[in-house]
């Protein structure tokens, strides 16, 4: 019993240690603190809606056009004296119920296809590195053409060719679709010096298979890498998905902020002087892209040696 005592105090000794240094290593990296405030604001905003506010009123005709934060709704007087928070669009949506269901769902394409094109740039970018010859020419080759096709046309054919409209997940699925063109060069760079490293040559005259020493003695020393990569991935399909939708290529029954940035552009928003309508999306995804973008920041110096200041 002493023993299963003391072994839970080394635990909790252990999580507080490392707790301590996770926060004493963010406070010495303030790009990354100050990135993952931002995003975790954003989560911490849609967390709240969806518990306290009718997250259900983002569909057209909750509410009467037109109407500025606040103003009383004679179409719907059922609804609260004071309005809505930040107003209702052309279609009668709240805004604010627009942003608190938008925000995860931009999220999402963004990580669907983040995580597709860096797992797959990842893949090919080992294969081509480690093994060369004519596998690496091959694979740079396809690699090489893809960086010189504009990734907003390839979007776009794919998007027109789905007669049946894009979905949120389809919209993830399309963008991964050119999303690991980029990572597949650059990670490929990394592993063709990683693989003159005197540890893999080491573990290839031991008779370790290729596989092994890719994926179990040069991946985990190449995670910081990719995770700053990955989170560039995410930044860079949100980006691409919002082109795309603003375009009238993406989900229509969904309340993306693409897509309320579409629906912005087609009503005119700001020329009737709707700020309530276009300023909500706009801040939203500035706040999305400098999280991001900071984070990626704060990974860099995490991974690469000669960006980390002295303790």
């Amino acid at each position: 019993m002493t023993t299963v005592v003391e072994s839970q105090d080394l635990t909790k000794k252990s999580f507080k240690r490392r707790l301590a240094d996770i926060i004493r290593y963010i406070r010495r990296n303030p790009s990354l603190g100050v990135g993952i405030a931002l995003l975790a604001s954003l989560v911490l905003f849609v967390i709240i809606g969806y518990a306290t506010y009718e997250v259900e009123r983002f569909r057209p005709l909750s509410g009467g056009p037109d109407l500025a934060p606040f103003e009383f709704d004679p179409y719907h007087p059922e609804t609260r004296s004071g309005g809505y928070i930040l107003g209702t669009d052309r279609q009668g949506r709240d805004v604010m119920s627009v942003m608190i269901a938008g925000i995860p769902l931009t999220l999402q394409i963004g990580l669907i296809a983040g995580l597709i094109g860096i797992t797959v740039g990842t893949l090919l970018a080992f294969i081509a590195a480690y093994y060369g010859g004519w596998v690496d020419q091959i694979i740079s080759t396809i690699v090489d053409v893809g960086l010189t096709i504009p990734g907003i046309l390839i979007l776009i054919v794919i998007a027109v060719n789905i007669q049946s409209g894009l979905s949120v997940q389809q919209m993830g699925l399309a963008v991964s679709a050119v999303a690991w063109v980029w990572p597949a060069r650059t990670i490929r760079s990394q592993v063709l010096v990683m693989r003159e490293q005197l540890y893999v040559e080491i573990a290839r005259l031991s008779g370790t298979s290729g596989f092994s020493i890719m994926f179990k003695e040069m991946l985990p020393n190449l995670a910081p890498y990719i995770g700053a990569s990955l989170v560039g991935s995410v930044a860079s399909a949100i980006l691409a998905s919002v082109g795309l939708e603003a375009l009238g290529l993406g989900p229509f029954d969904s309340p993306t902020l693409g897509m309320t940035i579409y629906w912005n552009i087609q009503f005119s928003s700001i020329l009737h002087g709707m700020w309530w309508w276009f300023g909500p999306p706009i801040v939203v995804l500035a706040m999305i892209f400098v999280g991001l973008f900071l984070i990626t920041a704060g990974l860099d110096e995490w991974s690469n040696p000669r960006l980390r200041k002295r303790v």
